[in-house]
């Protein structure tokens, strides 16, 4: 799409375009969240343990970690349109594999491919927008567009957790359906086709070993916990091809002419900084949300769709503050607004490592809400200090490698905090197991003296609370340290140039942090 075709586009065809558009932006935005909320129905349907069924969040977000860096290649050498078009087919095609699926590894293998077609969908869509508006008017088509994306981490766990309840957990890939032909019949329709460039330069070198690194560094930490780490070749074979396929692009991206990511590009200070900063927040990002949905399920006992609600507090109050701190951005030195997010997601996580079986609804709600308000805070101003001083050349590729790194913090973080998780579940059930015998005093007490009978019913009961207990421990420990991720972040606001509040260059709206 072109200048001319932005100045020829009719009201109508513009109104038409954008809601297809944004048809493909919420579809995708919904389905990082959508299917959090339903892991635990998944893990007994498909009869697989809490740490494998992690795969289907990880898988999705590797594979578009992955497909994000060669987009702009792709749109140039094929066509956006076209591009576009294939992306959104392969992407529902992709969601009703994975609602057939009767297995775990056909479910990873499906989620892959749905991250391979969805990685495209949100910055193309965001490239649409911004070509189908005048320049007058692109601000608004950039409102437009964010809230877009904020609505899938508000609907997508309210909107999982009410399908799982009514019909079943295979309907929140299901319902990508009608949006994903009716946005493909849209943009055959209504968009234009862009110009396509045969002779684009492509560093394949650089990219088969980027790929190569970010999928063996996945593969090592999902399954390091069941294979025993490094002490199986498996582990070690991983981490073998992690450390070449790192080092294989590092070589490219610092010595070839035409590396798959330029060097130059860490020229800017504040954008690596920002870079650094993004990976911290996005483990904290995804990985807090894989916590919460079997804390709620499994040890509170909430029902699939109340634990949607409550998921879905937190991204209501990143919509609000994304709202708010965009009048801010004007007034007060980015800085602070992030100094002020990362307080109140380092306090939220904090009061997380306290929460038990006792805790409330109400609690956890606001809690929620808190973290949510941190991380628009932190979001919004973070994006404007990474493209607010990084050339206009530079953008595009830019706005890849942010997506790509907050992809991989948010896989790493999932991975460590399952297996994390996983592991001291067992560890404390240990230690808690060697207390309880009829020689400890604490189970002489009148409350504890039913549970030292030998007969099977109370041996079980007693088991699972100690079970119950070890799993809240082992839960407290990985929201702290969670904790201490976002306490990492601070020393890197004092890495922060001061630059001057401006709001993100055109095509990297605030809301595109997000994605």
């Amino acid at each position: 799409m072109n200048a001319a075709a932005t100045d020829t586009m009719t009201p109508t065809l513009r109104a038409m375009l954008t809601v297809c558009v944004m048809m493909a932006t919420i579809m995708q935005a919904l389905d990082t969240t959508i299917a959090n909320v339903a892991l635990p129905y998944m893990q007994g349907s498909l009869s697989t343990t809490q740490d494998q069924v992690n795969w289907v969040l990880t898988s999705y977000i590797v594979a578009a970690a992955i497909m994000t860096s060669p987009l702009g290649w792709m749109a140039m050498r094929f066509g956006r349109k076209r591009l576009f078009i294939v992306c959104t087919a392969g992407f529902t095609v992709a969601s009703m594999l994975c609602g057939v699926a009767q297995s775990i590894e056909q479910m990873v293998a499906f989620r892959l491919l749905q991250g391979v077609f969805g990685a495209a969908l949100v910055p193309l869509s965001q490239a649409v927008m911004l070509d189908a508006y005048p320049p007058a008017r692109r601000g608004a088509a950039m409102a437009i567009w964010g809230m877009g994306v904020m609505l899938g981490p508000i609907m997508g766990p309210t909107l999982g957790g009410w399908l799982t309840e009514n019909y079943s957990w295979r309907w929140v890939f299901y319902v990508n359906l009608p949006f994903g032909v009716l946005t493909v019949a849209g943009l055959s329709a209504f968009m234009h086709e862009s110009e396509v460039r045969r002779d684009v330069p492509f560093s394949w070198f650089g990219f088969l070993s980027l790929s190569l690194g970010i999928g063996a560094l996945q593969m090592m930490l999902d399954r390091g916990q069941d294979q025993g780490w490094f002490s199986s070749g498996e582990i070690v074979l991983e981490a073998v091809l992690t450390v070449i396929g790192f080092y294989f692009f590092l070589v490219d991206t610092t010595t070839s002419k035409r590396p798959f990511i330029a060097m130059k590009i860490f020229r800017d200070w504040n954008f690596s900084v920002a870079l650094v900063f993004m990976f911290l927040i996005g483990i904290i990002l995804l990985a807090t949300m894989a916590l919460v949905t079997p804390f709620l399920q499994n040890l509170l006992g909430y029902p699939v769709l109340a634990s949607g609600y409550l998921l879905g507090t937190r991204g209501i109050g990143t919509f609000l503050a994304m709202m708010l701190v965009g009048r801010l951005l004007g007034k007060y030195d980015a800085r602070f607004l992030i100094l002020f997010g990362l307080i109140l997601s380092t306090l939220s996580l904090w009061i997380m490592v306290g929460w038990t079986t006792d805790t409330s609804a109400r609690a956890i709600g606001i809690d929620s809400v808190v973290q949510g308000v941190g991380l628009g805070f932190v979001f919004v101003p973070l994006n404007t200090v990474a493209f607010a001083t990084l050339p206009g050349a530079l953008r595009t590729e830019g706005a890849a490698l942010w997506t790509l790194i907050r992809n991989i913090g948010s896989s790493v973080g999932i991975s460590i905090v399952i297996a994390q998780l996983t592991n001291m579940i067992t560890v404390f059930h240990s230690q808690i197991g060697e207390h309880v015998s009829p020689f400890n005093d604490a189970m002489k007490l009148p409350n504890a003296a039913a549970l030292t009978s030998q007969s099977i019913g109370t041996l079980a009961q007693l088991d699972g609370l100690v079970t119950q207990q070890a799993a809240i421990m082992a839960y407290s420990n990985d929201f702290l340290l969670m904790t201490f991720v976002s306490i990492a972040a601070f020393p890197l606001l004092a890495l922060i140039r001061s630059a001057k509040s401006t709001p993100p260059p055109s095509g990297h709206s605030a809301a595109a942090a997000m994605e």
